[in-house]
């Protein structure tokens, strides 16, 4: 029995229908049940008070490592793996996380195995098996992240923070660990890893010290009785909760400047403040007020100045790094290379701003505005996937009372002007910590991150120094933010005349169709409207790709201030360039969403080229370019398979050759050229009625088509659009081998994609449910026993309709020639596995996949893009779930087997395949010999992708006709 249950009063949003209940379980562990009886899937999370702030010194990442042992095997479950296989194959999920103080360990799960996925998942807490082999095995997959992370600027620019801080405060940690960290040095010191993971488990790992929330369709009542059964077996050693006192920063490390040496092109500002944290504070909300503030875009603001002197293209501001005990407030901001020169008066503005908001004192109305839109915010939330809700909730259980469980931080609502003030005065040139990155300062820093190699250096800065900052800075009009007008105050819903189960073709003329659906599900006051403007000239050569994406970007520069006061009121916008030409896309609170889109749609009527925003614009977009080099090597693989495949895409490098040629007068010349014929497609949904979403797309129509100098003329029917893919020759297996683009990257890659058909329901039902069987045990052979590398991922692939499997492993250990070899001997050991599998295994998978298909849409946004890819695609297969549901009921065991035969199997008649594979810098010398390797029968090497893909066929377009109309 549990020691006691509390209906406690939990603050939860009007929208929410769901029931809550805490429970303490005899041994002191917390629990939040929550009773959801509509729910598709079951999830739980488990929150552990300890995190790589404890880590043992010279034991770095040993609370990571714990985190990654647990998945393994437990003493009721010994069968290496079976945890996650059997979450896997009921279509769940799993992962977890390490934090400074906390670790988190969460899944979700179809509803009808949440108990048995339950018993499994208290066994980590309970008697967890860490097998000296297993042990061995997953100090090489914390290191294989850690290589991961190495040339990731986020990752090393965070450490240099920590590493510029007191050796004695746990902050300064290193927190992921490595092969060094883990073995070698352990090892020189006479330690057994393995000895001490099991000790830091026993020691720190107490039910007292853990928080566990459920989510499930069963009653309050039931779940209490499944919980206490679980979890009561996880023993309290009344270990007290960790503190870490003390701050992170002493004298020393305050008033510092830092210029870093990045990977990356560009240049970063990121200043930062140790201040009192907001936890403390949370429903007077100092830091959401400040950042508010200080974070704004609109007119008056300190980005709106830095942006129109040209010095800066984004800023953000807020609280960062905290615990209940030590905070940092930071302002980050990116920067032009004319920015970059002018970094002293870009300090000096922002203190100019702070000095501002001081003088002006803390506004009523502004703290006012910004609850309002917090509070409207919460009650109207979308409802978001159990297995991020729970995890939400149980981070939120370690640090709020419970009433706030659920409430966090998000509802300001005690208004303090000195708990405001106290922390403004903390944003002080006495306390300040500024890091400056760029590549400029290669070859002039004398110090070394150790664990990142970032070169940096520092040079002590005093207040009297960013006064003359201060004094020296354009004299620039920063002024607070307008009352926004954007606020929504009409949050009524309409009634749909009838109910429209999936999207109608509700108009359709020469110029556009209107794809329209109403909400009938989520009873928000939300819209999404996505108009895709398709035109010919967009896509027709690299320079016209290049120049409609920095039209698209001008477009987003050009609303900015305006409609930035939109975006804060809950009503996002996007301008984005396609393949085929541009989209617009809003998202949000209906009653103002209107305003906007006629504001966005003059803009685009109206375009005129700014040459300064377009010389910055420009800058932007090369830096883009060059920075392809530094992705991830399996990105990169990723974009080769892409380039191969797609028949209309454009390299990179033939983009970036053409850029910087190009001038403002190119892109006045060619918008007009682009617009002169144009087809929308247009998705209008949520809570609009029908005769508003025409009326909508009536006006956009004459916006373009009409009037006596029309700026669009309707498509040719030649001209519309369509997504050809490579059909690749069946029975054969292409690759392609290439270097990495980063010769500092010891990561090689490699993506083993399989083609198998165009879009079908049976065939892509067998399809998923292969992925759905072999996801799991492939990760766990390449990934687990293997330890090819972090990075080890089977799921399925659509290009346009064109479906598929592909495997995408990163590795530093073994070459992409390796790695291809044991792919396909995964696959010939998966194929005895499928022989001897059960009639009842068969079944059950077939059921996960039917449970996973029948899961209703979260929210709006998650139904819209389910059925614009319908669209967007030509398919419009918009019942495709209850569809494909049918056929799954409909297939046998043997029909299954025949399409792996047929498709999958190694060496099958049917079998289409292409090996991309990246060398980096640690297998380079593999690259030559792969390049000269002797061709295996039916083995093509592609040389040339331009070549390949002149010469080979494509599978017809599944867009049928004209606008999707019968001609």
């Amino acid at each position: 029995m549990a020691v006691g249950k509390e209906e406690v009063e939990i603050v939860k949003a009007r929208t929410d229908k769901r029931e809550y209940r805490r429970i303490v379980l005899r041994n002191s562990l917390e629990v939040l049940l929550i009773s959801d009886p509509e729910t598709d899937k079951c999830a739980a999370s488990m929150d552990v008070s300890v995190g790589f702030f404890s880590d043992p010194a010279g034991l770095e990442g040993l609370a990571h490592f714990l985190e990654h042992m647990l998945f393994y095997a437990s003493e009721k479950y010994p069968l290496e793996d079976s945890y996650s296989k059997y979450i896997t194959e009921h279509g769940g999920s799993t992962n977890a996380f390490t934090s400074s103080e906390f670790t988190n360990y969460y899944f979700d799960v179809n509803t009808d195995c949440f108990e048995d996925a339950l018993d499994r998942f208290a066994q980590f807490f309970i008697k967890p098996l860490m097998s000296a082999d297993a042990t061995m095995r997953e100090i090489k997959a914390v290191d294989s992240e850690n290589q991961k992370n190495l040339l990731s600027d986020a990752w090393r620019m965070g450490q240099l923070q920590k590493h510029l801080s007191d050796e004695g405060h746990p902050y300064h940690k290193f927190g992921t660990g490595n092969w060094d960290t883990l073995e070698v040095r352990p090892k020189a010191k006479g330690l057994d890893t393995r000895n001490e993971l099991i000790k830091f488990y026993e020691e720190n790992y107490s039910a007292n010290r853990m928080h566990l929330v459920i989510y499930a369709k069963e009653s309050l009542d039931k779940l209490q009785i499944l919980i206490e059964d679980k979890f009561q077996h996880i023993r309290n050693k009344d270990r007290s909760c960790l503190s870490f006192p003390g701050q992170p920063c002493s004298s020393e490390h305050l008033q510092i400047l830092v210029k870093a040496v990045p990977i990356k092109q560009g240049h970063r500002l990121k200043i930062i403040w140790p201040i009192t944290p907001e936890i403390l504070h949370y429903k007077e909300g100092p830091c959401r007020y400040l950042g508010h503030l200080i974070g704004h875009e609109g007119e008056g603001s300190l980005f709106y100045v830095l942006k129109t002197l040209g010095w800066a293209t984004s800023l953000s501001a807020g609280e960062g790094d905290w615990t209940m005990e030590f905070s940092f407030f930071k302002v980050g901001i990116d920067l032009t290379d004319a920015g970059h020169e002018h970094m002293q008066d870009i300090i000096g503005l922002l203190f100019k701003y702070i000095h501002l908001l001081q003088q002006s004192g803390v506004s009523e109305w502004i703290f006012n505005e910004l609850a309002a839109v917090c509070e409207t915010s919460f009650h109207y939330q979308d409802k978001i996937p159990p297995i991020d809700y729970v995890v939400t909730i149980a981070c939120n259980m370690n640090i709020y009372p419970p009433k706030d469980w659920l409430v966090g931080s998000s509802l300001p609502s005690n208004f303090s002007p000195d708990i405001i003030q106290m922390v403004l005065h903390q944003l002080s040139p006495n306390s300040v910590r500024i890091f400056w990155e760029s590549k400029n300062f290669e070859g002039q820093t004398e110090k070394v991150e150790p664990w990142y190699g970032t070169a940096y250096s520092v040079e002590k800065i005093d207040s009297l120094v960013i006064q003359e900052w201060m004094l020296s800075a354009p004299d620039e009009n920063l002024h607070l933010p307008a009352p926004n007008v954007f606020i929504p105050t009409d949050l009524s819903l309409k009634s749909a005349q009838e109910k429209v189960i999936l999207p109608v073709l509700l108009r359709k003329s020469s110029y556009s169709s209107l794809w329209y659906k109403p909400d009938t599900m989520f009873n928000t006051p939300k819209a999404y409207v996505k108009i895709d403007f398709s035109c010919p000239h967009a896509g027709s050569s690299p320079e016209a790709d290049v120049l409609t994406d920095i039209f698209a970007r001008l477009l987003m520069d050009y609303l900015n201030e305006y409609a930035y006061y939109a975006q804060v009121a809950g009503l996002y916008y996007g301008i984005t360039k396609t393949d085929s030409g541009f989209q617009v896309t809003l998202v949000g609170y209906n009653h103002k969403l209107k305003i906007l889109l006629e504001t966005v749609i003059e803009k685009i009527a109206k375009f005129k080229v700014n040459p300064d925003r377009f010389s910055v614009i420009k800058e932007m977009v090369i830096k883009k370019y060059k920075n392809f080099k530094f992705q991830q090597p399996y990105q990169q693989a990723i974009y080769y398979s892409s380039l191969i495949l797609q028949n209309q895409a454009w390299p990179w490098m033939e983009e970036l050759e053409v850029l910087p040629h190009l001038v403002a007068e190119d892109l006045a010349k060619f918008v007009p050229i682009m617009l002169s014929r144009s087809f929308l497609e247009c998705y209008i949904a949520g809570n609009i009625e029908s005769i508003e979403a025409e009326s909508i797309i009536e006006h956009i129509e004459n916006v373009f088509f009409k009037g006596q100098n029309p700026i669009c003329q309707p498509l040719f029917p030649s001209q519309h659009l369509t997504n050809r893919v490579m059909k690749l020759g069946r029975g054969k297996s292409y690759f392609y081998a290439i270097e990495g683009l980063n010769p500092s990257d010891e990561n090689s890659a490699l993506v083993h994609y399989i083609q198998v058909h165009q879009d079908d329901f049976l065939l892509n039902v067998k399809l998923q449910l292969f992925a759905l069987i072999a996801k799991q045990p492939a990760f766990h052979q390449l990934r687990s026993v293997e330890q090819l590398g972090y990075i080890t991922v089977l799921m399925p692939r659509n290009d346009s309709g064109i479906r598929g499997v592909h495997f995408i492993i990163q590795s530093t250990v073994k070459g992409p020639v390796h790695i291809d070899l044991r792919v396909e001997a995964f696959l010939k050991s998966f194929e005895t596995k499928l022989y001897e599998m059960t009639n009842d295994e068969f079944k059950n998978n077939v059921n996960s996949l039917i449970d996973m298909k029948l899961e209703k849409h979260k929210n709006l946004g998650e139904e819209s893009g389910f059925y614009w890819r319908e669209i967007a695609d030509g398919t419009l297969k918009f019942d495709r779930r209850d569809s494909e549901v049918a056929a799954l009921r409909q297939l046998t065991q043997q029909e299954f087997v025949d399409f792996f035969n047929e498709n999958i199997k190694v060496g099958a008649p049917g079998r289409r395949t292409l090996s991309i594979r990246v060398y980096g810098a640690s297998h380079s010398a593999e690259y030559t010999s792969d390049k000269s390797e002797s061709l295996l029968p039916n083995s093509i090497q592609i040389d040339d992708i331009f070549s390949f893909r002149r010469t080979q066929s494509l599978y017809g377009s599944c867009r049928g006709g004209f606008g999707h109309m019968k001609l």
